[in-house]
């Protein structure tokens, strides 16, 4: 009964020292979440509700904020329509342009790998400074873009960042061709799709469309659906191409609604204010994020569950 005991003790005490190892690994994870996202997390929602400038303590305001926001910022929504409008002309372009490179990509050739490494080069390097400096580079008066034309006998001199009907445009494109990350996602996918499918297509006599369109798309949607919830968020969430490239220039053109609560939090220095664009920000991006959820049932295929 003793030696019994014993060895429970014993068990019992590995087992303990098991579990303080664990919550010593994990430690510095938890501490990372409460200090760097939880703390933040709620002292954002208090600041929404105040008047704060850094230099002085909060002072409660209620509404206040939101009504500035909605009633008296002009720039507040000419900031939101921009940002809306180059999520919604981005977003399917970028992910049509990915999902057709990852179409002719799945095709393994001896150049294959290399141009999958130069198309998801883009993608590493994402918003710097450094491409951020060379698009504006490419798209000045005299830049490659309007020499290349010139050299087609095109009008060589179209300031593009400087024009507003060009600006914008010519930001969506900079994120348009950082479509590495969901190229190489959705070639995964394509990748993972039964060649029987294809061959049994093909018997039937089924062309390369048909076959695009019967299949593949179909057996994608759930990747789609991935790739999608992914683009909108960090559509939404656009920052660094306008305040590095054009300030929000031309007459606030490209003044993302980021940038705008930038200006707002860290140049004007009204943090509470800056809070309270966030999280309206916050609740637009869950808002679209459940529509996209809930339109799913309606065109995505899970396998699976044979839908």
């Amino acid at each position: 009964m003793t030696k019994n005991t014993g060895l429970k003790h014993k068990c019992g005490t590995l087992l303990d020292r098991d579990n303080v190892a664990g919550y010593v690994f994990i430690l510095p994870f938890i501490i990372g979440l409460v200090v760097f996202t939880a703390i933040p997390f709620f002292t954002s929602l208090y600041l929404a509700f105040t008047k704060y400038n850094v230099l002085s303590d909060p002072k409660w305001v209620g509404l206040a904020n939101f009504k500035e926001m909605f009633f008296e910022d002009e720039l507040f929504w000419t900031s939101f329509k921009v940002t809306f409008k180059f999520a919604l002309i981005q977003v399917p372009v970028k992910l049509t342009v990915a999902l057709l490179v990852a179409m002719v990509l799945a095709r393994a050739t001896r150049v294959t790998s290399f141009y999958r490494a130069a198309f998801y080069i883009p993608s590493l390097m994402g918003g710097s400074v450094a491409i951020a400096l060379l698009w504006k580079q490419l798209f000045s008066p005299k830049g490659v873009i309007n020499q290349i034309l010139g050299f087609f006998g095109l009008p060589d001199d179209t300031a593009w960042l400087g024009n507003p009907k060009t600006a914008l445009g010519t930001l969506i494109a900079l994120g348009v061709w950082q479509f590495g990350s969901s190229m190489l996602i959705f070639l995964a996918a394509i990748k993972n799709i039964p060649s029987s499918y294809y061959e049994a297509a093909i018997v039937d006599g089924a062309g390369p469309v048909r076959r695009f369109f019967s299949i593949t798309l179909p057996l994608l949607t759930p990747i789609i659906f991935f790739n999608l919830i992914n683009q909108v968020i960090g559509a939404f969430q656009a920052f660094n191409s306008s305040y590095l490239i054009t300030k929000g220039k031309p007459l606030n053109t490209t003044l993302y609604y980021g940038v705008h609560l930038y200006n707002k939090a860290f140049n004007q220095f009204e943090m509470g204010y800056g809070s309270a664009m966030a999280w309206f920000m916050l609740l637009i991006i869950a808002f679209f994020t459940a529509l996209i959820f809930r339109s799913s049932s309606a065109w995505v295929y899970y396998e699976s569950e044979g839908r």
